[in-house]
């Protein structure tokens, strides 16, 4: 049994550990960190739009000839918090195998403790995130 990515473990940790009152600002940081585009996929080609979330957010996982996971994430600057699950995602898995990224659990941000930080709707829009991404690598690698 695999278990998930050591960076996004680390991520969910200091969370967890992190006292209520801040846990909102450390995780609008992470919408800094969801990486541009890359050049040429501006028209969303292949990317599958999440409708659980409120904005527009697009997302594709593609399983390279090494068996990681590459994830490419397309969500509006006006959406901070549904940018930063991206920005976790993105920092959290980079690099990660596919095994690994389906051993990502899928209450991930209830145990980072965002469900008492940010409403449902949103926790629920986060989760929404990770099952499409997880389906998309079950997908290539099954």
């Amino acid at each position: 049994m695999s278990s998930m990515p050591a960076r996004l473990s680390e991520i969910v940790d200091e969370f967890a550990a992190a006292p209520r009152d801040v846990v909102l600002e450390m995780l609008l940081e992470y919408a800094d960190v969801v990486p541009p585009l890359p050049a040429g996929s501006a028209d969303r080609e292949g990317m599958e739009q999440v409708p659980e979330c409120q904005t527009a957010f697009f997302l594709r996982a593609r399983v390279t000839p090494e068996k990681t996971v590459e994830t490419i994430f397309d969500c509006p600057p006006e959406a901070p918090t549904t940018r930063a699950f991206a920005g976790i995602l993105a920092e959290g898995l980079a690099g990660a195998s596919a095994d690994e990224v389906l051993a990502v659990p899928d209450d991930l941000y209830q145990r980072m403790g965002l469900a008492q930080a940010i409403s449902p709707l949103r926790v629920r829009g986060g989760t929404a995130i990770l099952a499409r991404l997880k389906r998309q690598v079950r997908e290539q690698t099954s």
